[in-house]
This record gives structure tokens, sequence and C-alpha cells, in this order.
């Protein structure tokens, strides 16, 4: 991924790609010439920059199993690829045959009628093949709107050479990495943690650490102005306050790889997706690249806990080209490209039978993020899911930079939430 959470508010005047999209449909449409595909299937891949490349070479090659077939590549930016989908099919014009959609974003297309339903088509066959809860996240109302891509969950990226240095384990909860954290800079000179405080999906593991949510979405209650959630927003105060975490709220998800791969930081919460993008650095690539250690999430008062998250591979309910949107999507979320997807990038796949390849099995990142994924806590599938995580960000910038308090923050999420949500209580 991203990786990140972006508004669902449509941006006004956002250029949209100028290629040969879902509403022109390319030479063949969704017609067969000579019982074979053919056409053109364009396919907005919201990948980051270490990931694009393995991405745009797994994509190409379904030209070659379907020689009639263009797939036009475009890599969209994660931040720009909610809005713009959007826009573009919300005009219908120049959204793609083929999307990679972040799960919290499927029910919430669905909704607005962007999608098309995938059951009963060759998208989405071998569904018993499916991780349970990746499956999970391509329902709304009783259809599938997408195929399972790649799963994942958050973990806690460590520097080896730097926690043996300043002589400390690593810590299984916030409060330990609190009380190391001095320890760790008198003897090493980093920083403890680099505290994600601009984006909110990162919010999450503090908050489900503390025994709350965001809502229950089957009591159609808002849980995240509670006891817990002024707990979760105080504990990434603390952290910050206290020197045991450095953050910003500009890009850091740059800043925080950075940090991390150079030896400011000792640790980073974050996914298997910057996997790559860590080894690039010095504390990690060469003959240091085992100095990487992954550890599950630090818990806080209540438990250890963190998202379930990943992509899906949705096709636009507009697309002129449908019957080849469907055998990419199925291309692309075969045992095969999974596999060949976490050798090149150590992704975790979303079907049962890729993990059967010792390529996968074996792989030390997917040992580590698969019992993870295993146990982390499902978001709720809701149209509005998205929009939830909005109210999180303004509200983490006000505790992280003083301007509110911990329990005035978690009760304007749930005010922000109840306006979201009028059904709720």
């Amino acid at each position: 991924m991203r990786r990140g959470i972006v508004a669902t508010a449509l941006v006004a005047g956002l250029a949209l790609t100028a290629t040969a999209c879902g509403g022109d449909g390319g030479s063949g449409g969704d017609k067969r010439s000579g019982g074979e595909l053919s056409g053109t299937v364009t396919f907005w891949d919201t990948s980051n920059d270490a990931e694009k490349g393995a991405y745009r070479e797994l994509a190409e090659g379904f030209e070659k199993e379907h020689p009639k077939v263009h797939v036009a590549y475009v890599n969209v930016p994660f931040g720009d690829a909610n809005a713009k989908f959007k826009n573009a099919a919300g005009g219908n014009s120049g959204a793609p045959d083929v999307m990679r959609t972040e799960v919290a974003w499927v029910a919430d297309f669905a909704h607005l009628g962007y999608l098309a339903p995938l059951d009963g088509t060759p998208a989405l066959d071998d569904t018993g093949d499916y991780l349970p809860q990746a499956y999970g996240s391509t329902g709304y109302q009783g259809k599938h709107y997408a195929a399972p891509q790649v799963i994942d969950t958050l973990g806690l990226f460590y520097n080896k050479r730097l926690l043996k240095k300043a002589g400390v384990k690593v810590p299984t909860t916030f409060e330990e990495l609190k009380k190391a954290a001095p320890t760790i800079k008198k003897k090493t000179g980093a920083t403890a943690l680099y505290l994600r405080g601009d984006d909110p999906y990162w919010f999450l593991p503090y908050l489900y650490g503390e025994g709350g949510d965001m809502v229950d979405a089957k009591t159609k209650k808002i849980e995240v102005d509670d006891a817990a959630g002024a707990r979760a927003f105080g504990v990434i105060k603390d952290l910050v306050d206290s020197g045991a975490a450095v953050t910003d709220a500009t890009d850091g998800q740059e800043n925080q790889l950075t940090a991390l791969k150079e030896g400011k930081v000792a640790m980073a919460i974050d996914g298997p997706w910057d996997i790559e993008g860590a080894r690039a650095g010095k504390e990690f690539s060469g003959a240091n690249k085992e100095n990487l250690g992954v550890a599950p999430v630090p818990g806080g008062s209540a438990r250890q806990a963190s998202p379930q998250g990943g992509w899906d591979l949705s096709v636009y309910a507009g697309s002129k080209n449908l019957q080849a949107a469907y055998a990419f999507v199925k291309y692309m979320s075969s045992a095969k490209v999974q596999q060949q997807t976490t050798e090149k990038l150590s992704l975790l796949p979303t079907r049962t039978s890729a993990y059967r390849a010792p390529s996968v099995r074996d792989d030390e990142m997917v040992r580590f993020f698969k019992p993870a994924v295993a146990k982390a806590v499902q978001r709720p599938w809701i149209a509005e899911g998205n929009s939830l995580f909005e109210p999180i960000k303004v509200e983490m910038n006000k505790v992280l930079t003083g301007a509110a308090s911990p329990k005035d923050a978690a009760k304007a999420t749930g005010d922000a939430y109840r306006k979201l949500l009028k059904d709720y209580k």
C-alpha cells in the first residue's frame, strides 16, 4: 500500500488521466473476436513507488495470455485515487475498467453505484479459496463488488542493531516503549518511535489497544467517544510529549520510512507494503538485510490489536469492456499471480492455496504477518467506513499540537460521526 487514509469528498477540478479508460473501452469493447478477448483494459494501480514496477510487470503479463487485449497501466498516487475515481465515475468520463481499491473504499463505491457486482462472473471464481476475512471486505448489501488481491495489517518494524546496542527488548506495550525510550536515546542517539500523527489509520492500534473501536456496525452504536477513545488520544500525546516518539503533520509516510531506514528512529509502526522500501535504506540493505525486525504492534492498557487492511480489485460499472475486465481481475487475483506478488514484494496473498508454495510459505515477512492478519480487527464494511477517518485526523492534529484535550478530541470525533451516521446512537 500506501498507504494512508484520504478524505472522501470529491475534489473539483482534479485532472483526470488522459488514457483509454473505461468510458472508451478500446477497439474490442466487451465483444469477442474469433472467441478471443480484445480491446483495451485500463488499470489504475494505487501501489507505492517501491511496488509499482512489479505491479506493472504483473499486469502486462495478462497480455501474453490474451494477445488481443492491451492493458493500459496507470499508476495513480494513493492520496489522489479515491477522489479521482469518484470524479471520473460520477462524471461518466475517464474511469478505469479495473481499479486497485483499498478495502474501505469498496462499500463506498458500491453504494454510489460505481462498481459492477462480480457474483457469477469470471472475476470472482473459487471464492472458497479466499481467506474469509479478505473475502468479507468485498461485500456490500448481499453482493460482492471486488476480488481480494492482498491482505495486511500493521506491525512494529524495529532496528535490531539499535535495540541490541541499547540493551532493550522489543516492547509489547506502549508503556514499555516509553520507559525504554530514554535508554535508546542515550545509548544510540535515536528516538524510540516514529508516530504517524498525520494518518488516522495509524490511530487504530492505540484505539484498539485501549479496548475501543470506531463504531459497532451491528448495533449501530458510536464507540470512539467513550473512555477508551479518550485514553487512546492520551497515549499518542504522552508518547510525543515525553520524547519517546517523534511526529509531524506533513508527509508521515515518507518521513517515517526515511527516519527508520537511516537509523534516526529505532521503531516504526508500518505494514508489509513498506518492507521493500525499508530494505532500500542503509540500515536494512545489503549485508544489513537481517537487521530489520517485525513484531506485533505494542498494546495499550487493554490488549494488542491492529486493523485489517488490504487491497481488492474492482470493476467499473460503466466499463465498455466488461468481459476483458472480468478476465483481468481473475488473472490478477489468481493464486499464481499472488505467489509472484509475494516473491517480488513480500505481500500477503488472499488465496489459501497460494500459501502452499514454498516461496510464499517460507517468506520471512509472510511468516510474521499471516498470523497477525488472522488476529487483526475487521473494520466496519459500511458505505461511510472511509469517511470515519477524517474526523480522527482532525482531532489527532489538535491533540498533538495542544489545541484540544484527549477527552475533548474523543467527544468531537463522536459528534462528527453522528453527523455522518444518522441512524447511529
